[in-house]
């Protein structure tokens, strides 16, 4: 796995779109590589921000989430949220690096994942090519931040291991890996999340990935979340009463 990252200029929101800010900073890619792209990046590109000072934050946070706690919560003061499948705190709004702005997540972020895809198809005339778009998050009883996929596009996001056989012959019953995180996760390490801007990541030599010539259908998007039933963590994430947000998402 070879990972680079790139060096931008510092953008401001509204200054260009992502399409314009990858044709100025993007200068190669090759064959069955994957693209990494901060959300912080392509949601300056959409001018998805809000000046501080304008709204109340916590007012703020309550529209964005599909799901929020009513109080802040521990020793930080966090509000704990539920955006797209995603817990986050916050509802992933962003102060750092903002220019006296709050940050939001991508408007839609599937949708421009899959925009991405298609222009680097046709401008650097590939036919096997990834993208992810990411943002950083808190691990629980973990120290630092790492990568999560908020939208991705062009390669198979899992990888079941369900029915094959362990090294000692046992079938997996549960096993999946997720594909899109661990690259996310990669990139994020890459990027870095201080003061040097580089939004951009490109991984090549991937021979793990199961490239597709196309966006995820709706059922492999939705593949790749847990219903709340079923997830491991259940019980810890029922153990809060969540009221709905802004979003419209029930």
């Amino acid at each position: 796995m070879i990972v680079r990252s790139i060096k931008t200029a510092i953008i401001t929101a509204g200054e260009m779109s992502v399409l314009e800010f990858l044709d100025k900073f993007l200068q190669q890619m090759e064959e069955a590589s994957v693209l990494a792209i901060s959300s912080k990046v392509v949601a300056l590109c959409e001018n998805n921000v809000v000046a501080v000072g304008t709204i109340d934050k916590e007012e703020l946070i309550r529209q964005e989430a599909d799901f929020y706690m009513q109080d802040k919560v521990g020793k930080y003061g966090y509000h704990f949220t539920i955006k797209n499948n995603t817990l986050i705190s916050m509802s992933g709004i962003d102060e750092s690096n903002a220019n006296g702005n709050y940050v939001l997540w991508p408007k839609q972020p599937q949708t421009s994942a899959n925009a991405i895809r298609a222009y680097l198809v046709k401008r650097f005339k590939l036919q096997k090519v990834g993208v992810v778009i990411i943002d950083s998050v808190s691990t629980p009883m973990r120290l630092g931040t790492t990568g999560t996929t908020i939208g991705y596009s062009g390669f198979e996001a899992l990888d079941d291991y369900i029915g094959t056989p362990d090294l000692f012959g046992r079938p997996f019953t549960m096993s999946r890996a997720s594909i899109a995180s661990g690259l996310a996760a990669t990139a994020n390490m890459v990027m870095g999340e201080g003061h040097t801007p580089t939004p951009i990541v490109v991984m090549e030599d991937l021979p793990f990935i199961k490239f597709q010539d196309r966006d995820p259908t709706p059922q492999e998007l939705e593949s790749i979340g847990v219903p709340l039933a079923e997830d491991i963590y259940e019980p810890l994430i029922n153990g809060v009463k969540w009221l709905p947000g802004g979003s419209g998402k029930k």
